[in-house]
């Protein structure tokens, strides 16, 4: 059973950077593909990054390619999400989840188990 805790948010000004960290409990991470999505006020969910199982496929979308780096760490368990050169529209709560596939690079959608979000502000 996978069990996802994020942590890492907080208040940061524009510019700054952000380390989202997302943890399983459960133990069951390594065949699992990690996303990270956000919601932002009065928006629908969006799809932020994933890394596949392996850790060697990875995808972004688009308003964060090039800013927030995803990668995985299998001796602990956790996902991370590096964040650079903030803006205030990155503003919201990011929620991590994860999907049992072993696809090279894992889609957007069909994410299983999801953890409690983690907000992060970023001033102007």
């Amino acid at each position: 059973q996978v069990q996802l805790v994020e942590s890492g948010g907080g208040l940061v000004q524009a510019g700054g950077s952000l380390r989202l960290s997302c943890a399983d409990s459960g133990r069951a991470f390594g065949n699992h593909a990690i996303g990270w999505f956000r919601q932002r006020p009065g928006k629908a969910r969006e799809f932020v990054a994933t890394i596949s199982f392996s850790g060697g496929g990875t995808d972004y979308g688009d308003s964060v390619r090039g800013r927030f780096t995803i990668s995985r760490d299998y001796a602990k368990n956790t996902v991370y999400l590096q964040m650079n050169s903030l803006k205030p529209e990155d503003t919201a709560v990011y929620y991590c989840a994860a999907k049992r596939t072993y696809a090279v690079v894992p889609g957007r959608m069909g994410y299983e188990h999801w953890g409690q979000g983690t907000q992060v502000t970023v001033s102007s």
